[in-house]
């Protein structure tokens, strides 16, 4: 059953590409008031949140490719334009950089692309690599909590959202995005962030300009540089804040758009899926306690293609 399935979904190219620190940090504040912890106490609410979202995306879309995207741990370009850039955020906590060193062994034994680049950021490597998946025919889903990303959906390029609490996942595509940011092309979001500027990144934007008017702006000049060049058209207050901050707001544009070019390959053997390896999954779940996904993912009950080494990783 599972390879008639996988041999339909080939025909159809589905990527699917994961913001990993986005997707457990989210896990790590769902989880984090349950203090879920192995004997030995460490803490493992994050990596068990993240597992369940990648195997939950593994059982219900069944992407025939996979990668997941890290943010290298160097600074990047927009420290280098701005070096106050993130500097709000505090320090990861400790749990945090444990779970990322388990998810990516855990990665590993799914057989499951990781990718980092020193310079980017991973919105970034996501953004290069789903265009360069969309030019050969694929589909792809940017799987982020991260907002800005919405600058690089196409007719084959969505956003995926997975569900929290009860409620189903949601798949943004073209239409969606225009209409939830009030714009006519994804890459006007840059334009409204860099007018409204974003707290989340510390982003400065145009002082008392708001979502609305952000909005009202772009839809009147197209985009931030067609605005800066007719800014003797505005009145008030807004045009003196528009004339005064243009240069602030030409950076905030800068740190908002996704760079696509990132000095990255899409290796299509690499990030290919064909199912968990059990020789290296099963310690790993062992280790971390997680009896009931172990049960789950390796027993006779399995939904997921189980790689039986040695057979190079094919069905």
């Amino acid at each position: 059953m599972h390879s008639i399935f996988f041999v339909f979904s080939v025909l159809h190219k589905k990527l699917f590409l994961l913001d990993g620190l986005s997707l457990i940090y989210r896990a790590h504040f769902a989880f984090d008031k349950a203090a879920i912890t192995t004997a030995h106490g460490v803490k493992t609410g994050a990596i068990l949140g993240f597992v369940q979202t990648l195997v939950a995306v593994l059982q219900k879309e069944v992407p025939t490719h996979l990668v997941v995207a890290f943010d290298s741990k160097e600074k990047n370009f927009r420290h280098a334009l701005f070096p106050a850039y993130k500097s709000h955020r505090q320090t990861q906590p400790e749990d945090i950089s444990i779970a990322i060193s388990y998810i990516k062994n855990i990665l590993d034994a799914f057989g499951i692309a990781v990718v980092e680049c020193i310079g980017y950021e991973a919105d970034d490597l996501l953004g290069t690599l789903a265009k360069k998946a969309a030019s050969i025919g694929f589909t792809s889903y940017i799987m982020s909590t991260d907002k800005d990303l919405a600058q690089i959906v196409q007719d084959n390029i969505y956003l995926y959202k997975p569900g929290s609490n009860g409620q189903k996942e949601i798949v943004l595509g073209k239409k969606e995005i225009l209409a939830q940011w009030h714009i006519t092309r994804p890459e006007q979001v840059c334009d409204i962030l860099a007018l409204q500027g974003d707290a989340s990144d510390f982003i400065p934007g145009i002082p008392s300009i708001g979502k609305k008017t952000a909005q009202k702006l772009i839809q009147t000049f197209d985009n931030l540089e067609n605005l800066l060049k007719n800014s003797h058209q505005l009145t008030g207050k807004l045009k003196e804040k528009v004339i005064q901050y243009a240069s602030q707001g030409i950076l905030s544009k800068q740190l908002a758009t996704i760079c696509t070019d990132v000095p990255i390959t899409l290796d299509l053997e690499k990030c290919s899926y064909h199912g968990p390896n059990r020789e290296k999954l099963e310690p790993l779940l062992t280790t971390l306690e997680f009896r009931q996904l172990k049960k789950r993912l390796l027993g006779l009950t399995t939904d997921l293609p189980i790689q039986k080494p040695p057979v190079n990783h094919l069905l």
